[in-house]
């Protein structure tokens, strides 16, 4: 088993229950873990034996783009979306964290987690 992590992938959209949020925009940070069996990309040295972290990051940012009120939201599309398109994968969590939130007060950032593990087929 092995973990491939993605760390602070920084991106500009507009999630949030607030007008405001969705005509002004935000800066969002998203880390991403994904575990899976890593022992042939090993020792193969081959892309198509792991998971590619290019895709990862597509993923991210294309859930990323679509508008959600709640990042609980965006967090499960981008999950769901993960294990429907790579199949090596068998755990991921992903953390996206709204920076300077709209919430009244002096806040750095507000996080959601979010978790999933493959079904068994």
């Amino acid at each position: 088993m092995g973990t491939i992590r993605l760390k602070n992938i920084r991106i500009f959209t507009n999630h949030g229950c607030l007008i405001e949020e969705e005509k002004i925009g935000s800066d969002y940070l998203v880390n991403l873990k994904v575990e899976a069996n890593l022992a042939t990309a090993a020792t193969s040295d081959h892309l198509k034996d792991t998971v590619d972290y290019v895709h990862l990051q597509h993923i991210v940012k294309s859930e990323m783009a679509m508008r959600s009120k709640l990042l609980e939201h965006v967090g499960q599309r981008i999950i769901d979306r993960i294990f429907s398109e790579i199949s090596l994968v068998t755990q991921a969590e992903v953390a996206i964290s709204k920076l300077n939130p709209p919430i009244g007060g002096d806040v750095a950032e507000v996080e959601v987690t979010m978790s999933g593990t493959r079904e068994a087929s």
